[in-house]
């Protein structure tokens, strides 16, 4: 593996608790990792240890087959061969854009820096704005051209900290599809830091799930979605409610309607030991002719769809996504019927 951590931990001076513990997870060369998770998780933490700039207090970490942190080792950041783009972007701001990306490289004979500036702005597909002055950058370009500076020097490792904290949220979403494509261009092996899971989704080979300084699940997008290992995970990565059923009564009373619907994978049937069950936004659908009914008491407009906050006749909520041209008043009863095409529930 070309990043590989290795049952980390880190604790702080006066703290009780690690900030980061038992955490392990491989990265291999050309692919793209993301770490996300709630503030104070310490995903930050995790990505600054990797970097060199946060001592681990057990555990080991490994960058090209090299340990670099250990108990007994601590590699130099200079030395790790690391690239990092960091949340503000770091521009110089009386400097170039070709000269920001040559700041890394100043040791490189002048026609190979040049050539390799030229290289990296085509990259990032800034190659006719090398004489722009940072101020005179959307917030967008100037992203990008820390990224093309991160790259210049060819690490081996790239670290990016919440690198479209600063932008707005539809920009955000498209360059985070920008910025995997630069990178898959590059054949880089990068690890990446959000809060975002849309962010996490659009650029990541593999994602992890950081919570309370745990990775709770290190898998593809698709496996942390469908199949998550922790209701934690299963909460985080979908937008929905939990509905805890104890028995089936319990479950024609919480579900009504929609019971035989929800658990169409076991005929209707409750487990014997009850579930903890997700019910997704996706999950539940508005059909003007379903015989089951809900009442509206939340919606946010979301452009293309509203996200309906429900409650059933039980007093059971859940949520919906809808079309945004069936827009219902809060207060106002609607069909549902649920599409549960993949059951995701825990044990109680």
């Amino acid at each position: 593996m070309h990043l590989a951590l290795n049952n980390v931990h880190i604790t702080f001076p006066g703290r009780d608790q690690p900030v980061v513990h038992h955490v392990s997870l491989p990265l291999a060369a050309g692919e793209l990792g993301v770490l996300m998770g709630p503030s104070g998780c310490g995903k930050t933490t995790l990505i600054r240890a990797v970097a060199g700039l946060e001592r681990v207090s057990a555990g080991e970490i490994h960058i090209g087959g090299e340990l670099v942190s250990s108990t007994s080792t601590h590699l130099a950041p200079q030395q790790r061969r690391v690239g990092m783009v960091f949340q503000d972007y770091a521009l110089f701001p009386h400097l170039s854009v070709a000269q920001n990306i040559a700041f890394g490289i100043d040791a490189w004979a002048p026609s190979a820096r040049a050539q390799r500036v030229q290289e990296v702005l085509e990259l990032v597909r800034l190659g006719d704005l090398a004489q722009r002055m940072p101020h005179e950058l959307s917030g967008g370009q100037q992203q990008r051209v820390a990224v093309a500076r991160a790259l210049a020097p060819k690490p081996q490792l790239l670290l990016l900290d919440e690198p479209f904290s600063n932008l707005d949220t539809d920009l955000r979403e498209r360059l985070a599809g920008d910025l995997r494509a630069i990178l898959k261009t590059a054949n880089a092996t990068a690890l990446f830091v959000t809060h975002d899971q849309l962010e996490a989704f659009a650029v990541g080979d593999r994602v992890g799930v950081m919570n309370q300084g745990e990775l709770h699940q290190w898998d593809a997008p698709y496996e942390l979605y469908h199949n998550p290992r922790t209701k934690f995970v299963a909460s985080f990565t979908g937008q929905g409610v939990f509905v805890d059923v104890a028995t089936a009564a319990q479950a024609d009373h919480l579900l009504g309607g929609l019971r035989d619907q929800v658990f169409n994978d076991t005929n209707g049937a409750v487990p014997s030991d009850g579930i903890s069950l997700l019910l997704r936004a996706d999950d539940i659908v508005h059909d003007d002719d379903a015989p089951t009914k809900a009442c509206i008491e939340h919606k946010v407009f979301r452009g293309s769809t509203f996200l309906y906050t429900l409650r059933l006749a039980s007093g059971q909520q859940v949520k919906a996504l809808v079309p945004s041209h069936h827009n219902h008043h809060i207060g106002e009863w609607i069909g549902v019927r649920a599409e549960v095409e993949h059951l995701v529930g825990f044990g109680r």
